[in-house]
């Protein structure tokens, strides 16, 4: 992420403990799963598909082809922690729960999901035949796959009213958390830039302050805020370019901004002919390419892929 946030001064060390934490996480689901009823072939490879946030399933009709609430509620509870910080995790183990409550990223990361999961269930009310359980469960379910880049899917949410594509189509922008397995922006440079908005703001009622921006007792210095900004707006460039190459290509609105969002996010789901129950197999070849590279771009973070085609990189 922008900010360092190291567990050891060690890099090898640092990468074993996530690895150990990443394999506890996995056993656990695995063993959960097992014993709401799935075989341990495919409690494995929905396991693999959501610690991962990669989302595929074993199933045509992903999570939906298994209806059991608990293993529904297991894999969203996964899909929460996948999306999540691992240092939070390791963390847990010696401060409790203390260290997630302290945490600004998590507590936004679980404000935006319960926002977005209160807004859809009211504007799902014309469309629930059960406003109990059932009902709860397919929002929250949906919500945290989109905002994780997971793309399970338990429901058909293009049935769904336009409000609820929409917050579902801008959480494949924010994405999970900095530190974690998933995709899109990441909650870390969302959450700087709106402390940057709000300090710059301030600086305008007062102009000879000094307003830092602060995360998690850390003073970011501006280059770090100004790169965060830069990716920011590399990443919306690049949305709105591939939205357009895919709309040149005879594909309505909802398909080009669902389909370059879901891939560069790599959520997988996204809009139109590529929603919940679709995919992407009746793209041509050069938009196969193109969703390709998107999908490699935004798993890599732009500037990883990007700087390959700058030419003073390779004069180095």
């Amino acid at each position: 992420g922008p900010v360092a946030d190291k567990l050891t001064p060690r890099v090898t060390q640092t990468a074993k403990i996530l690895w150990a934490v990443y394999i506890l996480l996995s056993v656990a689901e695995t063993a959960l799963l097992m014993l709401g009823g799935l075989s341990l072939f495919d409690a494995l490879c929905q396991t693999f598909g959501t610690m991962a946030t990669g989302g595929f399933s074993t199933k045509n009709a992903s999570i939906a082809a298994f209806p059991s609430p608990f293993v529904q509620w297991v894999i969203i509870i996964f899909m929460f922690l996948a999306g999540a910080n691992f240092a939070l995790h390791y963390r847990f183990a010696f401060r409790g729960w203390k260290i997630y409550r302290d945490d600004r990223e998590f507590l936004v990361y679980v404000t935006i999901i319960g926002l977005a999961s209160a807004l859809i269930y009211v504007a799902n009310t014309g469309v629930w035949r059960n406003f109990g359980e059932p009902a709860i469960r397919d929002t929250v379910f949906q919500v945290v796959s989109i905002q994780t880049t997971t793309g399970f899917i338990t429901a058909d949410y293009e049935q769904w009213p336009m409000l609820s594509q929409l917050v579902l189509f801008l959480l494949m922008f924010v994405g999970g958390s900095a530190g974690s397995t998933g995709g899109g922006i990441k909650v870390l440079r969302i959450y700087l830039l709106l402390k940057f908005v709000l300090a710059e703001f301030s600086r305008l009622l007062h102009p000879h302050a000094i307003i830092p921006v602060r995360v998690r007792q850390q003073t970011i210095p501006r280059d770090v805020v100004m790169n965060v900004l830069g990716f920011f707006v590399l990443y919306i460039l690049i949305f709105a370019g591939g939205t357009l190459l895919i709309a040149a290509m005879g594909y309505d609105v909802a398909t080009s901004f669902g389909a370059v969002a879901a891939t560069l996010g790599n959520v997988g789901p996204g809009l139109g002919e590529v929603g919940a129950i679709d995919n992407y197999a009746h793209f041509p070849p050069i938009g196969k390419w193109i969703l390709s590279f998107f999908m490699l771009l935004g798993r890599l973070e732009l500037y990883t892929v990007l700087i390959l085609f700058v030419p003073a990189y390779w004069r180095r």
